[in-house]
């Protein structure tokens, strides 16, 4: 299984070379990227449901990486729709946790081989009967490929939102399972300056543009699923009538200058208290971050 895995892993990768390209010492997705120094403050709220030591009372330490989600990092911010934003929670005892997310709230496949198949079909420049009929044969990928053509151009990092797409298990002191799922809302207002900048310097300006608004703060919600909600499936939205509490707020201060890139943010590392879904396209990550993070080492 662990090989399937991994020969998987690596078709994905091969794939998106051949999509975008390789790009030798990088990672294959969200190459370019910057890293801040955060703290994330729980509301408490989170308490009921889990006894995750970073949901309690405690501030914990951060690690923010902002990244356009292209390996190619001559590509325009502009030309690149989805963003990332990943958090690293350095907790009390010395360990982390991870959560990864990204400004659609959807993923394009809820299996790994779908998602390898598409890849694969991308590699080859399909025509448009190939792109109907891979719609018909996968009609999961509908909803983000509907919400990534309806995109706005991207404005600042400070005032999106992002979605770690997969639901988890919040796990409480009784031992009674919660289903989640979390959502990163900006506190900061939309910034007709950082649309001027948009259109005056389309390569670059996100970051710049960041820089000049530290600090700044998101409220992490979670929302709480129902028993007929899917947890396996990231192509599916819950209702929106489900229960959303406020559980932390996080306040990504500075910029850190000379960051260390070889962290890898895997979103299957969780604390006590929370509990993997068995999300295929979740467990999958990992093994594809390997992969990238391998070549990456080895200057490939």
């Amino acid at each position: 299984m662990e090989k399937k895995k991994s020969t998987l892993a690596e078709t994905a990768i091969n794939s998106v070379e051949k999509v975008i390209g390789a790009h030798p010492g990088y990672r294959r997705a969200h190459a370019r990227g910057a890293y801040y120094e955060a703290i994330f403050t729980p509301t408490g709220l989170a308490k009921p449901f889990t006894t995750a030591v970073h949901l309690q009372k405690q501030k914990t330490r951060s690690i923010v990486r902002l990244s356009d989600s292209s390996s190619n990092l001559k590509i325009p911010d502009v030309l690149s729709p989805i963003k990332g934003m990943s958090v690293q929670f350095q907790l009390p005892d010395g360990s982390i946790t991870n959560l990864v997310s990204v400004t659609v709230p959807v993923f394009l496949t809820k299996t790994p081989e779908a998602f390898v198949e598409i890849l694969r079909l991308a590699a080859a420049k399909p025509g448009l009967r190939d792109i109907i009929n891979m719609v018909v044969k996968y009609p999961e990928s509908k909803a983000a490929l509907r919400i990534i053509k309806n995109m706005r151009p991207f404005i600042s990092y400070s005032t999106s939102c992002y979605y770690p797409i997969h639901a988890f298990y919040f796990v409480n002191k009784h031992g009674e399972k919660q289903p989640v799922k979390y959502e990163w809302k900006p506190e900061t207002p939309f910034s007709l300056k950082a649309k001027k900048e948009a259109a005056i310097h389309p390569a670059n300006y996100l970051e710049e543009e960041l820089d000049q608004q530290l600090p700044i703060t998101f409220t992490l919600y979670a929302t709480l699923g129902e028993s007929t909600d899917p947890v396996n499936d990231p192509t599916v939205l819950w209702p929106e009538d489900r229960t959303k509490i406020a559980i932390g707020h996080l306040e990504i201060q500075q910029k850190i200058k000379n960051p260390d890139d070889n962290i890898m943010f895997d979103p299957t590392i969780v604390p006590e208290g929370i509990i993997c879904t068995d999300d295929p396209i979740l467990h999958f990550r990992p093994d594809v971050y390997a992969v990238s993070f391998e070549r990456r080492s080895n200057g490939l």
